[in-house]
C-alpha cells in the first residue's frame, strides 16, 4: 500500500521536452487510484460497521436501561409487598390479641357469675340446713315431749 510519505517522496524523471515521463506519472496515478479506492472502500465499510456497532450499542444501552428500570420497579414492588404483608401481619396479630383479650374477659365474667351463683347456692344451702336443723330440733323436742308424756302417764 502506498503511504503518504511515498507520495511525497515520489520523484519523476524529467524528459527533455515535455517534463515528466507521462508513463511514470500515469503508472503512479494508477497505483494511487488503486490504493485510494481500496482505502475508500475500507473506510466506507468501517464507517458502516461503526454505525452498525453504534446502533447495536445503543440498542443494548436501551435494553440495559429497561432492565435497570425493571429491576428498580421490581425492588420497589417487593418493598411495597413486604410493607403490606407486615401491616397485614400486625393487623392480624392485633386482632388476635383483641380477640384473646375479649375471650379472657368473657371467661372472667363467666367465672365471676359462676362464683356468685355458687355463693347463692351456698347461702341457700345454709338457709336450708338451718331450717332442717331447726326442724330436726323441733322434731327432737316434740319426740322428747311425747316421751315425757308417756313416761308421766
Amino acid at each position: 500500500m502506498i503511504t503518504p510519505l511515498d507520495i511525497e517522496n515520489k520523484k519523476f524523471s524529467k524528459q527533455m521536452m515535455n517534463g515528466y515521463s507521462v508513463e511514470e506519472v500515469d503508472d503512479f496515478l494508477d497505483d494511487i487510484t488503486e490504493d485510494y479506492t481500496k482505502n475508500y472502500k475500507e473506510v466506507s465499510e468501517l464507517r458502516t460497521k461503526v454505525e452498525e456497532l453504534n446502533k447495536r450499542m445503543e440498542h443494548y444501552k436501551n435494553i440495559e436501561e429497561t432492565l435497570n428500570n425493571t429491576l428498580i420497579i421490581a425492588q420497589s414492588t417487593a418493598e411495597d409487598v413486604k410493607k403490606v404483608a407486615q401491616q397485614q401481619a400486625e393487623q392480624i396479630i392485633n386482632e388476635a390479641k383483641a380477640n384473646a383479650q375479649k375471650q379472657v374477659n368473657d371467661l372472667d365474667n363467666q367465672i365471676a357469675a359462676k362464683r356468685r351463683e355458687m355463693e347463692d347456692v351456698k347461702k341457700q344451702f345454709d338457709v336450708y340446713r338451718a331450717k332442717m336443723e331447726a326442724l330436726i330440733m323441733s322434731q327432737a323436742e316434740l319426740i322428747k315431749e311425747i316421751n315425757r308424756k308417756e313416761d308421766n302417764e
